[in-house]
């Protein structure tokens, strides 16, 4: 029988104790702070915002959550100031940032470097809001410029790469070749839309003889994320204030941006906006020549037409000479038969005057018959004057007579009153006057004024 191993029976169970280093709160913050920056650096997180608050620094601060889950954000105002769309709680969005440790409350949060709408139905909601607010300002009310029907300088603002500009280069140089000035920009990404607006603002400050005569905005079909640039709004206050017509040609046909509202002409495709730019050379010079062809008929038969006009005036010319001799030698037969029959009109006005009586002009004879005519003449005139005299006065009696039987006095004298309300107002009919509390009676010796009471006249 074995003995028992008393001595490994009743050995103590012992615990190796190490050293454990002590920190204190400040070094262990900063330790957890620097093991999360050098572990997980940048990063892009998706989540809705929620606690959203702008200090008076200018400093943003909210929370992205998801569920239950709460990831605290910093944006710090710099990076506030760049984000082009509003931040409202319940915002769906991609955060791009690095991760930090805030000491102050035991926590970790992201440092905001970005902030991207997520999904299309948060964009469609900026793009909403934008839209209403550019269309309050009347941006979209613009009075559009007229595109230059043949211009000498066009100026294209896309990606100096990919199909977009060789489809534009190729189709005007097909249809009429023209100076063609690319300003390269990026047209999509964070700062697409401050290159599209320096672009367009960078032609309109050229000096004018290198200024293009239409500006051509232009990139590829994509997702509303592809296009968005050309909804930014300094992109938008720039197409706004451009002197030079523009033409936006962004995505395909059924693609819209708010460019495509303030632009003065819309493309639905970058090859289409080519078109708009440059009349077809081949069809511009065959109405040319067919327009050459009219005018040269019209100054032919203008020419025929003058040189008949011409023709005419030399005619009238010889006619008119004709005319004016004609007219010259009836004047000089004239002049010559005047002076021969003038000395012959002398000697038959002398011997008419050798004739005449000068008894004829003794005044006293003269102021005789004069004096006749006169007495003559005032007999008449008072004659005149008591006949219309007479007939006036008989006139005037027939009138005095024809008063007098009209007068209404002498019909009261015979009996005849007038009955009149206390106004003056003849009362014609019983009827009216027993309406009246009182009225007058006019007898031909004076008036009579009666009370009325209960259709019973008295006193």
């Amino acid at each position: 029988m074995p003995q028992p191993d008393f001595q490994s029976s009743f050995q103590p169970n012992l615990t190796i104790v190490q050293s454990v280093h002590e920190f204190s709160v400040i070094e262990l913050s900063n330790k957890i702070k620097e093991l999360i920056e050098n572990n997980l650096g940048y990063i892009r997180v998706k989540g809705e915002i929620s606690g959203l608050k702008i200090a008076s620094s200018g400093h943003g601060y909210f929370n992205l959550k998801e569920n239950t889950a709460i990831l605290a954000c910093t944006c710090w105002k710099p990076i506030l100031s760049k984000i082009k769309f509003p931040l409202a709680d319940g915002m769906e969005v991609v955060v791009s940032g690095k991760l930090s440790g805030y000491p102050g409350n035991s926590r970790y949060q992201l440092s905001v470097e970005k902030i991207d709408p997520a999904g299309v139905g948060a964009m469609m909601q900026i793009l909403k809001e934008r839209k209403e607010k550019l269309t309050k300002e009347g941006i979209f009310d613009k009075i559009k410029k007229p595109l230059p029907f043949l211009p000498n300088k066009i100026g294209v603002i896309t990606s100096i790469t990919g199909a977009v500009i060789k489809d534009i280069i190729h189709r005007i140089t097909d249809r009429c070749p023209s100076n063609i000035i690319i300003w390269p920009v990026t047209v999509q990404g964070e700062n697409a839309g401050n290159e599209i607006s320096n672009a367009i603002d960078g032609f309109n400050k050229l000096e004018v003889f290198n200024q293009p005569d239409v500006i051509i905005v232009a990139r590829g079909g994509g997702s509303i994320e592809d296009l968005w640039a050309f909804n930014d709004e300094v992109v938008i206050y720039s197409a706004y204030n451009s002197k030079i017509p523009i033409i936006s040609a962004v995505g395909h046909e059924v693609d819209y941006t708010l460019i495509d509202l303030v632009a003065d002409k819309r493309a639905p495709t970058p090859t289409a906006a080519a078109e708009f730019a440059v009349p077809v050379a081949s069809i511009l010079s065959s109405t040319l020549t067919s327009h050459h062809n009219v005018l040269l008929n019209r100054i032919n038969q203008l020419l025929k037409y003058e040189q008949q006009s011409v023709n005419n005036y030399q005619n009238i010319s010889k006619h008119l000479v004709n005319y004016i001799e004609d007219k010259q030698q009836r004047l000089d037969e004239i002049s010559f038969r005047l002076s021969d029959s003038l000395p012959s009109l002398l000697k038959f006005k002398t011997a008419k005057l050798d004739l005449f009586n000068l008894m004829r002009l003794n005044p006293l004879k003269l102021v005789s018959y004069k004096s006749l005519q006169l007495t003559h003449q005032s007999n008449y005139l008072i004659k005149s004057i008591n006949q219309a005299v007479n007939n006036f006065n008989h006139k005037l009696n027939l009138n005095n007579q024809l008063l007098s039987s009209l007068d209404y006095n002498n019909v009261l004298k015979r009996g005849f009153t007038i009955i009149k309300s206390i106004d003056g107002e003849i009362l014609l009919s019983k009827a009216i006057a027993i309406t009246q509390e009182k009225f007058n009676i006019k007898f031909y010796d004076g008036d009579l004024t009666v009370s009325n009471i209960n259709g019973n006249s008295t006193q």
